[in-house]
């Protein structure tokens, strides 16, 4: 499994709509509010073989309430 974060930018207002929906969704190992451009610090971890940007795209980017999102993939934990 490979560890994948990704920061969401939320529209004004949303971003406590937007955590709770990605909840349901039960695909967050963490979920974070931070500061700074991005409202939200999601983890993810994906299985091996799995393509990110569908993964992405199905499971997070389309959760309404969501302007934005920038994804950091990992490569090996020290």
């Amino acid at each position: 499994m490979r560890a994948v974060f990704v920061q969401l930018r939320c529209v004004p207002g949303k971003t406590y709509e937007v955590a709770d929906e990605i909840y349901k969704r039960e695909i967050a190992s963490e979920l974070y509010s931070t500061s700074g451009e991005y409202d939200l610090l999601l983890k993810v971890y994906i299985d091996d073989g799995v393509d990110v940007g569908k993964f992405i795209n199905e499971n997070v980017a389309n959760v309404p309430g969501i302007v934005r999102s920038l994804t950091t993939l990992t490569f090996k934990a020290f």
